[in-house]
């Protein structure tokens, strides 16, 4: 699947903690329920010992976004943080299981729903951002990352003559025949599902069992013959050929050949973020009250102190340092924010941009170009590496956003694409090895310092580019040596709550006290699963 901006990159738009976790989870649980038909009376999650998610899917939000997506809700919705409770009470039997299963991937997700005597299962992985991939159904592999509509039909005997009947008859982009275990399952991709007069006349020809339909759940889809102009720094270097093309529009050039969008579709819907995430930091200063997380309302004191002089004379940084908490607040408050690119490192992005926009005088139409730049130099990372710190650390998260946010900034003050290119390498150059170790195992601290860190270097890298610093280290290599990183890095230290500040003494003490507030008040319902 190709990257998209705004299926990988700049969203989705969502509540939670973390994009891994909620987002995805919540993806996969709206295809588990397409599956089962919306109707399933028990369901068993089970999650492999040694991967990331024993030790966080009920503080990092797994549980309420994936019982959310099997309630079929979307990822902003204001119920999710009762979506645990929720689910109980449509007489669903849940049960939460730690396996030893040996799964490769440390995001990964086994879910068996049954209802009556039948049941279905998936295994699904979460792979950053808020992306996901199904990749077994009924012990059938596929992959499926809800990017297009499937209607998958299970038969008895041979299914290649039904395969290639819906080829020639279906009009769909792909059609895919799984065999497990002697049995059969057909798996079509298009931009529609296999229409009801098809549907109704295969029983008279193939021996059909049943048939499901999984409705996307990604904004952009994928079409068939897809093609983009580059998918890394040197392809987009030699597509300009010397132009000196804005990154921007460069980044509208690949999404419109991405998502059969229109360029007035594609800086529209950036402009929609900028305007959530303008709303979401307003939201922040104003104060945010949640009860189950470590820090609380900070950012109005901080804008106070801003306003009266009483901070050290800091520019657009102090500016940039209060937005960045304030959408990390409204982040832990469960509120609505962006993921650009994770949950976890929200705020650096907007809050670079936004917060030097302004001290510009620049409008919503010039931050969307910015995020549109910024975006781009996000699908390099994400064709070539990942957002995903149960994979690679708070590198993959704020070092990604710190390389996205530096090259934004030089794009907002009209620098050279080559001068865009630069501080994105810088930024990342800087920011490798970075650990993810989250205080009491909550995606807020030290998450907050490291978003706040992340927009700060961006807005140095910027300028240093803007002045025509050497990057030495091309962006691709850059990117690459991150990954390599990350295969070096223990597993202790990639957001598993298993080492750095969140074993600390303190840290622990904060858990504690935390889970014995759940434990009273039931504030996360999701504990009781």
């Amino acid at each position: 699947m190709l990257v998209s901006i705004f299926n990988d990159v700049i969203g989705p738009v969502m509540r939670g903690p973390s994009s891994s976790h909620c987002a995805a989870a919540l993806r996969i649980g709206r295809l588990a329920r397409d599956l089962v038909g919306g109707e399933f009376e028990e369901v068993l999650v089970e999650f492999d010992r040694q991967g990331s998610l024993p030790t966080t899917h009920a503080s990092q939000g797994s549980d309420m976004g994936l019982f959310g997506g099997l309630l079929g809700w979307d990822a902003a919705d204001e119920r999710l943080p009762n979506s645990p409770q929720a689910l109980r009470e449509a007489g669903v039997r849940v049960h939460i299981e730690v396996v030893d299963a040996g799964d490769p991937h440390p995001n990964t997700y086994r879910l068996s729903l049954r209802r009556g005597s039948a049941s279905r299962f998936v295994r699904a992985i979460s792979t950053g951002g808020g992306m996901m991939e199904v990749v077994n159904v009924d012990h059938f592999e596929v992959s499926i990352c809800g990017d297009c509509f499937e209607t998958l039909l299970w038969l008895d005997g041979d299914g290649r003559e039904l395969a290639g009947w819906l080829e020639a008859e279906a009009g769909a982009d792909a059609v895919l025949l799984h065999e497990a275990g002697g049995r059969q399952l057909v798996e079509v991709k298009g931009t529609g599902f296999v229409p009801d007069d098809l549907i109704h006349s295969l029983p008279a020809r193939f021996a059909i069992r049943e048939v499901r339909r999984l409705r996307p759940v990604l904004p952009v889809l994928t079409r068939r013959g897809t093609r983009v102009p580059f998918t890394n720094c040197a392809e987009m270097l030699r597509h300009d050929a010397g132009r000196d093309t804005p990154l921007w529009k460069l980044a509208v050039e690949y999404e419109m050949a991405r998502g059969g969008l229109t360029e007035t579709e594609v800086v529209a819907r950036m402009e929609e973020i900028v305007r959530i995430l303008r709303r979401s930091i307003a939201q922040g200063v104003a104060g945010t009250h949640y009860a189950d997380r470590v820090l609380g309302h900070q950012s109005g004191r901080f804008e106070a102190l801003m306003k009266a002089g009483r901070l050290l004379e800091g520019g657009s940084l102090n500016r940039i340092a209060l937005y960045v908490t304030a959408l990390m607040e409204v982040k832990s408050s469960l509120g609505v924010i962006v993921a650009a690119p994770t949950a976890g490192a929200c705020a650096a992005l907007p809050g670079a941009v936004i917060a030097v926009a302004e001290a510009r005088d620049l409008g919503d139409a010039e931050m969307a170009r910015a995020l549109l730049a910024a975006g781009l130099i996000g699908v390099f990372i994400a064709t070539q590496w990942t957002f995903a710190a149960e994979v690679g650390g708070c590198q993959a998260e704020g070092g990604s956003a710190a390389c996205m946010a530096a090259a934004a900034l030089v794009d907002l003050a009209g620098g050279t694409l080559a001068q865009s290119v630069a501080a994105a390498s810088l930024a990342l150059q800087s920011m490798l090895g970075l650990i993810c170790d989250p205080i009491a195992n909550r995606v807020e601290a030290p998450c907050l310092g490291k978003n706040v860190m992340a927009a700060s270097h961006a807005l140095s890298c910027a300028n240093m580019a803007l002045a025509d610093f050497d990057p030495l280290i091309p962006l691709d290599e850059v990117i690459e040596a991150a990954r390599q990183v990350s295969g070096q890095m223990p597993r202790t230290l990639r957001c598993t709550a298993l080492g750095g500040l969140s074993i600390t003494p303190t840290s622990r003490a904060i858990e504690a006290r935390l889970a014995a507030a759940n434990a009273a008040g039931c504030t996360r319902a999701c504990r009781e699963c």
